[in-house]
């Protein structure tokens, strides 16, 4: 009898070598949330990108646990608040996230539990941040800029 062979879970990070250069996406934030959570049960998309469209909303979210496998549950969060971009583009897995000109994190992934409504744009940083804890107010511009 053979043992059939466990296959680790694609990482999200699989393919980006293919990836090549682009734009920045840049947005306003709408509405500032202030609280946390350790209980979210967030799931992340298996993708490592998601396109967005001019005047889109979406959720911004930071977690300070790291993950790359898809479908991974994330349960701490801070919430940051609601973004509107300002033009079409591409939102990438590693993407650095400015908020106010400053580095907040890195996009760690998606979650898509409000869809068709919005995305979770899922936000690594080393601490959970929220609105609160950056004094974060409407009309801040927010910049998600291509990896290194």
């Amino acid at each position: 009898m053979t043992a059939t062979p466990v296959v680790p879970a694609a990482s999200l990070d699989a393919g980006r070598h293919e990836n090549g250069a682009k734009r920045a996406v840049r947005g306003t934030l709408v509405k500032v949330l202030l609280h946390e959570r350790t209980d979210r049960g967030m799931t992340l998309e298996p993708f490592a990108a998601r396109c967005v469209r001019r005047g889109e909303v979406h959720e911004l979210l930071t977690t300070d646990r790291w993950t790359d496998a898809p479908g991974a549950r994330v349960d701490r969060v801070g919430f940051l608040g609601f973004v509107e971009l300002e033009a079409g583009g591409v939102v990438d897995r590693g993407d650095t996230v400015l908020i106010g000109g400053e580095p907040v994190g890195t996009v760690l992934g998606f979650d898509g539990c409000h869809l068709p409504n919005h995305y979770n744009i899922v936000i690594h940083a080393s601490r959970l941040l929220t609105g609160r804890s950056l004094a974060l107010e409407p009309e801040t511009p927010v910049v998600f800029a291509p990896a290194g």
